[in-house]
């Protein structure tokens, strides 16, 4: 018997993108496990950028194969994983392994629009002052269903579950 394999969704952006909120909105409608990327951030990680430093390459490598496994253990299920995902190499390390069925959807907005969010946001580790730095490494993916962030949440869903079913 041929195994089904549900998609793997990584809802990825910078930082206030909404990729929490959407994450979990989508992953209920699809009855898919939602997992927060931050939550998987080693504590070095997260003591770095609460001391406002960006976090590099070398950084992000460890937390990127851990939801990388994260995703092949779920490949039946299906789940909805927030992860910012801001290089194309991240993007590769996501998926490494994995043939078919993921997904990336990208939360985008403009700086001021993400820094208003960001300004509302109370008890998260990332500061303000390292937006700017996720913007600078952003590069937007070629291959994935693009939501603006200007929208109420429930019509970026709607949206995306179209573009799914397309």
């Amino acid at each position: 018997m041929t195994q089904v394999y549900n998609h793997i969704l990584f809802v990825m952006g910078v930082s206030g993108s909404g990729k929490s909120t959407i994450g979990k909105l989508l992953a209920e409608a699809l009855d898919y496990p939602f997992f927060d990327g931050d939550d998987f951030h080693p504590d070095v990680n997260i003591e770095k950028m609460s001391a406002g430093k960006p976090l590099n390459d070398e950084d992000r490598y460890d937390w990127l194969v851990a939801l990388n496994i994260l995703a092949k253990n779920n490949l039946v299920k299906g789940a909805v994983i927030a992860c910012s995902a801001l290089k194309e190499s991240y993007r590769d390390l996501l998926q490494a392994g994995i043939s078919k069925g993921v997904y990336y959807i990208y939360l985008k907005g403009s700086f001021q629009e993400v820094l208003e969010r960001l300004q509302q946001r109370k008890g998260h580790y990332m500061p303000l002052e390292l937006l700017q730095s996720q913007f600078d490494v952003l590069s937007p993916p070629k291959n994935a269903i693009v939501v603006k962030i200007n929208q109420q949440p429930e019509k970026m869903v709607h949206t995306i579950l179209t573009a799914l079913d397309t």
